[in-house]
């Protein structure tokens, strides 16, 4: 393999493969188009970053008061240049897939000259942008844990100035758009419109809040009202899992909103809906819309929102050298990176097929929902689910197995650089679902 470089090699005359992201889908895909296509392509890496955030992992570095920026962040150049593949840190500008080229500023230090890198193969794994700028009272009055700067806001405030009164947790609206409209990845199934991104985070923070509230003597579930402008939080888990979720936290007492429409805004007093409602709330966590990046909005290869557009085997179908993974991509409904994991295993089997290094393609996307979810005191639930998108799968399980899955991830995870094996996944579903019930 090549040694690590600062820029593309121009002088290679293998088939360049461009990769905007390099969080949990750009490493990911990244990282996947080498184990299959292995030589024969050059792979340049391209982020504002050099590090991946792992996120998952947020709520329970916060509610174990741990600072998660500590903990949760982990480099990405060295992992990529052991795979021979190339990284620059710059700020992505514009994709002209006409052309085939991509414009990015170099970003380690101001007043960088922006430059112009052309491609064989685009994927594109820039995520998304979390628009709590569209939420009025936020910066005054809102908390989340979508990131470690948002995780130890909270933090502080929890072990330093929250005073015991009620709190608020759930999701704005999201705007979805219209690029996944007509796919059937099972039988009969859809990729459905969703309200909001992805509820599993809502409803790890629930549980765990309400763990916090016991250990620190400030009581317990009933002070928690969890909302959702969707007909069912946490409705891509299936109506049955839903279900017993409600079930359970209603036997504990929490509160519970649906079809709030989105969140008005929220003030020291609580959350104004755009329904009329409110709700009372000294703490108001939030999870905000997820939005495209302004630069690919209008774009030949972007829906009515700007995300990527791209059948099941996530390839564009006007240009079919331009694919998409992750929070970006139309077609990944909820955003979630258990999906962003089964759609990099795809691409790195499409471009290999391409180019001859792999004769079985591999099957197009078949959406399942994996969420592992922490509750506090070392207990997690674990959900595993396709009904939303048209299969017959629902499973929830909760108890000590699932938070030692979780840990266990994240662990095998760092020390093999992002690189987790299938028989990762298999072996938690065997310990979630079948040894430990």
């Amino acid at each position: 393999m090549a040694a690590h470089s600062t820029s593309p090699r121009t002088t290679d005359p293998r088939p360049h493969v461009l990769v905007l992201g390099g969080n949990f889908a750009g490493l990911g895909v990244a990282q996947k188009i080498r184990e299959f296509a292995g030589d024969a392509v050059r792979i340049t890496v391209v982020d504002r970053k050099s590090r991946l955030l792992y996120v998952p992992n947020i709520p329970l570095e916060v509610f174990e008061n741990r600072n998660p920026a500590e903990n949760l962040f982990m480099d990405i150049v060295r992992p990529l240049a052991d795979d021979g593949i190339d990284f620059v840190r710059a700020e992505v500008n514009a994709i002209d897939p006409v052309a085939k080229s991509v414009r990015w500023t170099p970003d380690e230090r101001p007043g960088s000259a922006s430059e112009t890198c052309r491609y064989d193969y685009l994927v594109v794994a820039l995520g998304n942008r979390l628009a709590f700028d569209r939420i009025e009272g936020y910066a005054e009055h809102g908390h989340s844990v979508t990131d470690t700067f948002q995780g130890e806001k909270l933090r502080r405030y929890l072990h330093e100035d929250y005073r015991g009164g009620p709190i608020a947790i759930g999701s704005a609206r999201f705007h979805q758009g219209d690029g996944a409209r007509g796919l059937e990845p099972y039988p009969s199934g859809a990729i459905p419109y969703a309200l909001a991104a992805c509820e599993g985070p809502p409803v790890e923070v629930m549980l765990s809040m309400a763990d916090w509230l016991k250990r620190h003597d400030q009581g317990g579930p009933e002070k928690v009202t969890v909302f959702t402008p969707g007909e069912l939080i946490a409705e891509d888990a299936g109506v049955q899992v839903v279900d017993q979720l409600l079930g359970i936290a209603g036997r504990m007492g929490f509160k519970y909103l649906n079809k709030v429409g989105d969140i008005k805004r929220l003030t020291a007093a609580g959350v104004e809906f755009l329904d009329g409602r409110s709700v009372e709330a000294e703490l108001k966590i939030v999870f905000p819309d997820w939005r495209a990046h302004d630069f690919l909005r209008g774009l030949p290869i972007a829906d009515s929102e700007g995300f990527i557009v791209t059948d099941l085997t996530m390839r564009n179908p006007d240009f079919p050298n331009v694919f998409a993974v992750g929070d970006c991509a139309a077609v990944t409904v909820p955003k979630l990176g258990a999906i962003g994991h089964q759609q990099a295993e795809i691409v790195g089997r499409r471009i290999a097929h391409d180019l001859g290094r792999l004769a079985d393609p591999g099957a197009p996307l078949a959406p399942v929902v994996y969420c592992i979810g922490d509750m506090g005191s070392g207990r997690a639930f674990y959900i595993r689910s396709n009904s939303w998108f048209g299969g017959d799968t629902q499973i929830l399980k909760m108890g000590r197995v699932p938070h030692l899955l979780k840990m266990h991830y994240k662990t095998m995870f760092y020390e093999r650089h992002g690189k987790v094996p299938a028989w990762g996944l298999d072996a938690a579903e065997l310990l979630a679902e079948k040894v430990f019930v």
